[in-house]
């Protein structure tokens, strides 16, 4: 039977940048996982280009879970910086975008293979495709752990769960990591979809089935989280789009959506201004506001629009601006800065980009991530209890909590 001083199951960004902390600092190190290919998810993250942290990724502020301080202790001793630098040390070119958000300037390849290259460097034996049956206390006098799956028998001192979440199955997700957690007693909170579109039910998403592929800057947010101004995605179900994702990770069932679907500019003004002079029309004079095809839509639904004054049985967009009084612009303006709508659901975990939920993060030592009631544990990434807000927060968590595990494993 092979003895390592730590087995880390799971193969992408967490287990392998775990692996190959661990094996550099003397450790004897085999990563276990039951894809043939390692780190899918970070091939295909950021449209093949890898967002791999973001430059404000070391504020706690910016992750969510039961105990949203839980990930400052990995943060802190892993900031963006430091893996910033490993980036440059392999030569790998990356230019910031949109809100701190660092990518690979080629091909998210190149972090890849930049994982392996530390892994061979920590002389880390890679163990796949090799599916895990069991995780069996050892006998007196040998290993701590033994693993019994595809490769037979592998003891070991330490075992590191790094097999994430539910988040895109084709990707090789699976419960794993959940089910064995329960197994040894730890507290699971219940795993949800997190950076995902949310649907509609198809009576209320009429109106604006047809406006699919239309995008806008918004203000967007749910009761009780953070506000975030972002793009906003119109589909044949329901809204996507960075703006969606981020407060899809705060939404529950029952939580409406509030929208101000002109954040930059102040709606009842331009309509004034637009009424002076002019024989336009609301949904003409709106239509340079916000895209001409979503105001028609919005003036055309009798539930977020207002109802003409006056008992007017003309169509609210066909209204003469100059028929329409202070008041009557004033609760289409308010309206437009505030409207909200009540999702049915979410498109699931074959388009969520994380999972929520995971392992308590009251189980663990933030500064080692061992489980208190299960010594020799360890359980970093998307499997434990944090979730990072869209654009390399998560890859950021990813790395700080396998950095944290792995040399607390090399110190023992």
């Amino acid at each position: 039977m092979r003895h390592y001083d730590a087995v880390i199951v799971g193969g992408g960004a967490a287990g392998l940048f775990c692996a190959g902390v661990a094996g550099q600092r003397g450790a004897r190190v085999a990563v276990v996982d039951h894809s043939p290919r390692v780190a899918e998810k970070v091939r295909i993250s950021g449209g093949g280009r890898c967002n791999f942290t973001n430059v404000d990724a070391h504020r706690p502020q910016r992750y969510l879970g039961a105990d949203a301080a839980f990930a400052r202790f990995a943060l802190r001793a892993y900031p963006p910086s430091r893996f910033v630098a490993l980036v440059d040390s392999h030569r790998i070119g990356w230019h910031e975008k949109h809100r701190g958000q660092l990518f690979c300037d080629d091909s998210s390849e190149r972090i890849v293979a930049m994982l392996l290259a530390e892994c061979a460097r920590g002389g880390v034996d890679m163990l796949r495709p090799c599916a895990i049956e069991t995780v069996a206390p050892g006998r007196a006098g040998g290993p701590r752990f033994v693993l019994h799956g595809d490769a037979g028998a592998i003891g070991c001192d330490a075992v590191v769960v790094a097999t994430g979440g539910l988040s895109i199955p084709k990707a090789g997700a699976t419960d794993w990591g959940h089910r064995l957690a329960r197994r040894l007693g730890l507290r699971v909170i219940e795993p949800r979809p997190a950076l995902v579109p949310l649907t509609f039910t198809a009576p209320s998403w009429r109106p604006f089935a047809e406006l699919a592929g239309l995008s806008l800057e918004v203000g967007i947010g749910v009761p009780g989280a953070p506000g975030f101004v972002e793009d906003l995605l119109f589909t044949h179900r329901g809204l996507s789009g960075p703006g969606v994702l981020q407060v899809s990770s705060y939404w529950h069932e029952g939580l409406q959506l509030a929208i101000d679907l002109s954040p930059a500019r102040g709606i009842e003004a331009a309509l004034r201004d637009a009424r002076e002079g002019t024989r336009q029309t609301l949904g003409a004079a709106l239509s340079g506001v916000v895209p001409r095809r979503l105001a028609l839509a919005w003036l055309a639904d009798p539930a977020p629009a207002p109802a003409p004054p006056g008992g007017a049985d003309a169509p609210l967009a066909a209204r003469r601006l100059a028929e329409l009084g202070n008041a009557a612009l004033r609760a289409v303006a308010d309206r437009l800065h505030d409207w909200r709508v009540l999702p049915s659901g979410t498109e699931g975990w074959r388009k969520a980009e994380v999972t929520a939920g995971g392992v308590a993060t009251d189980e663990l030592d933030p500064r080692t991530l061992q489980a208190h009631r299960a010594p020799g544990t360890y359980w970093i990434g998307e499997v434990v209890d944090v979730t990072g807000w869209l654009g390399g927060y998560n890859f950021q968590w990813a790395w700080a909590s396998a950095w944290c595990a792995a040399h607390a494993i090399a110190a023992r």
